[in-house]
């Protein structure tokens, strides 16, 4: 009952009309002032400023002419080694003597390059067709070093050439990073059997396949007369030592820049 006098007596009571109206607040007022300035802060940041990204990919230090397997074309036991693995060799160069029936034969290099592995030990003995070393082409000492990334096909197309590319080596981290850039990118995937035939290593070929085919893009480095590898560093000297092929490396591919507002639009 108490309740429904109040009602009536508000009902009997003039309007208050001449009190003013308070729309907000002044902390809301600051709340939506400060909100629409971060609002046209973010749409001029979408339109005018750009956003870097990067490619993480395995690889390996190359001359970019490939690798061969060499096997031998007789059967008998290994009884003389003419070279040691990192020796650079020229076209037809002998590398093994084998014992046959029917005398001594010598297992010669098919094409100039260097020795990455050697198979055959003196005293084993090989069959027709046997592997016994594996070469990796190269015309001379003074070949220039590239590195061979293997990125995902799904993200090939995202590679521009002349890409600035950071590579790391895992045997000379405390020097920094290599320099580089992208001097091609492959045209279509490679299986784990062609990336195996270019580098002449299964395993190393089946570590960089993990996951799928690889589109090779290859990776010129950056040459610098100032340290003792020949090729520029993130620090000043780099490493007091050459480098070597088919040493593993891990590079970073500097994408394009884009502008957010791209992601946004078809």
């Amino acid at each position: 009952m108490q309740f429904r006098q109040q009602a009536l007596s508000k009902l009997q009571s003039p309007e208050e009309l001449d009190l003013p109206v308070r729309l907000a607040r002044p902390q809301g007022l600051l709340v939506l002032a400060v909100t629409v300035v971060v609002m046209v802060a973010a749409c001029v940041w979408a339109v005018t400023g750009t956003v870097s990204s990067t490619l993480a990919a395995d690889g390996v230090l190359t001359y970019g002419q490939g690798s061969y397997v060499l096997q031998t074309p007789v059967t008998g036991q290994v009884t003389g080694l003419y070279v040691k693995e990192g020796q650079r060799v020229a076209a037809n160069a002998p590398l093994l003597k084998v014992r046959t029936q029917r005398g001594d034969r010598t297992v010669r290099a098919l094409e100039a390059g260097r020795v990455t592995a050697l198979v055959a030990r003196i005293g084993s003995v090989v069959t027709t067709g046997g592997d016994v070393a594996t070469l990796e082409r190269t015309g001379s000492a003074r070949d220039p070093l590239l590195a061979m990334l293997y990125v995902p096909a799904a993200r090939a197309a995202t590679v521009p050439a002349g890409a600035s590319v950071d590579l790391t080596v895992p045997t000379a981290q405390r020097y920094g990073v290599l320099r580089g850039r992208v001097k091609a990118v492959g045209r279509s995937p490679q299986t784990r059997r062609q990336v195996a035939d270019f580098l002449g290593s299964t395993d190393l070929a089946a570590a960089l396949t993990q996951g799928g085919d690889r589109v090779p893009v290859l990776v010129r480095l950056t040459k610098s007369s100032s340290t003792k590898s020949g090729y520029a560093w993130s620090t000043a000297g780099g490493p007091p030592y050459a480098l070597s092929s088919m040493t593993p490396v891990g590079g970073s591919v500097h994408l394009a820049d884009q502008r957010p507002i791209d992601w946004l639009l078809p």
